[in-house]
């Protein structure tokens, strides 16, 4: 009697031997992508590294910790080389100020606190990059991101990486199902940081003590105020900070200067209570403050929706969740309303401080580590 076997799936899901599956990695030079690609070529797989060149703005070009310039592209190249596979570099600068950059300096100037990160991934790395992935023939595209991909039910899902304190589900809540079943996270697993850099001394890898990025690539030394100025340079225009009870406090040098939440550095000492930024008006070139209290949100408008679960948004009315309105924050209780299939009012169960346009309102599954997706905080 003879017996059906299912085929042996290898390490990234495939039925076939490595050496016959394709695989793009995403190499932006640091020890993260590094080692996802020197671990699949070791395994034996079809490994083609791909790094992108995304700016070239002089000072940022040489910049420790960035990612995506001049010193990373030798970085990546040199691991390529150490391993044995081809690697090449794709000229995305053009991409990149259109789809990123601008949208950043528009958003910022709009009185938003944008996160061009997300943005990257979803207009470039995951779409752009993507698709030259399958032009090459590729069966999946691997990148460095620690988060973590796992088949369910109803195909690949979205979940959080095991070691919460590098977990960057919030940067990738819009990558989409399609996406999803053609991308790859061999890190999303590892515990801590740690056992990546043993892994990139294990191979031998020039990178294993390259310090992480910390700052957005295109912004060096986190002076965001800078590249704006450089961008738009209407935006470094004088204007006022205004009390919220309409009295004038003070000047300011540009609203580009000011963040949602700011309280030291703005020039209006002697007062007898601390006033927080509340809110930037870039068109009237007008800083408002006001007291704390105000920063306290309990109703979030959410709009471009990815959504990631298994029902339809809109097949309950009411969808109880944890959410993050901010990359460094943990995930608070909510309710999701949906509004439309890419719109819904979040309700904070517990008041947040702080929550600002621009930033992403990501949704988590309270009772797993599944990511449900998320959207775009605006002003309602």
């Amino acid at each position: 009697m003879s017996l059906d076997h299912k085929p042996q799936l290898n390490s990234l899901g495939f039925a076939k031997s490595p050496a016959d599956t394709r695989v793009v990695v995403a190499m932006s030079g640091g020890v993260d992508s590094s080692v996802v690609a020197a671990m699949l070529a070791e395994e034996g797989y079809d490994v083609v590294g791909v790094t992108l060149q995304l700016y070239d703005h002089g000072a940022a070009l040489a910049k420790k910790g960035a990612c995506c310039a001049g010193l990373d592209i030798h970085d990546a190249r040199r691991v390529a080389e150490k391993m044995g596979f081809p690697h090449y570099v794709l000229d995305y600068e053009n991409i990149f100020k259109d789809a990123v950059i601008d949208e950043f300096a528009d958003s910022y100037l709009g009185g938003a606190t944008p996160v061009p990160c997300i943005r990257c991934n979803e207009r470039v790395k995951f779409k752009d990059l993507l698709e030259t992935a399958k032009d090459l023939e590729a069966d999946c595209m691997a990148t460095g991101h620690y988060i973590q991909r796992k088949v369910g039910m109803q195909g690949a899902e979205l979940h959080s990486a095991a070691d919460a304190a590098r977990d960057q589900s919030y940067f990738l809540f819009s990558t989409t199902p399609e996406q999803l079943e053609f991308l790859r996270f061999p890190l999303g697993h590892l515990t801590s940081k740690a056992e990546t850099r043993a892994l990139a001394a294990k191979y031998g890898l020039s990178v294993a003590d390259k310090p992480d990025s910390q700052d957005i690539c295109f912004v060096p030394n986190g002076d965001y105020a800078s590249v704006i100025r450089k961008l738009r340079p209407e935006a470094a225009d004088p204007g006022e900070i205004v009390h919220v009870d309409g009295r004038v406090l003070g000047q300011h040098a540009g609203v580009i200067n000011y963040t949602i939440g700011q309280r030291r550095g703005l020039g209006i000492g002697g007062l007898a209570d601390p006033l927080y930024v509340v809110k930037l008006d870039a068109d009237a070139k007008t800083v408002v403050v006001g007291p704390k209290e105000m920063l306290a949100t309990r109703t979030v408008p959410v709009r471009e929706i990815n959504w990631l679960g298994d029902a339809p948004l809109t097949s309950r009315d009411a969808w109880h969740v944890a959410v993050k309105v901010r990359s460094t924050r943990p995930p608070t209780d909510a309710i999701i309303r949906p509004i439309s299939e890419t719109e819904a009012s979040v309700e904070l169960l517990t008041p947040e401080e702080g929550v600002s346009p621009g930033q992403a309102c990501v949704f988590y599954d309270p009772d797993s580590s599944r990511i449900f997706g998320g959207g775009w905080i605006h002003k309602g």
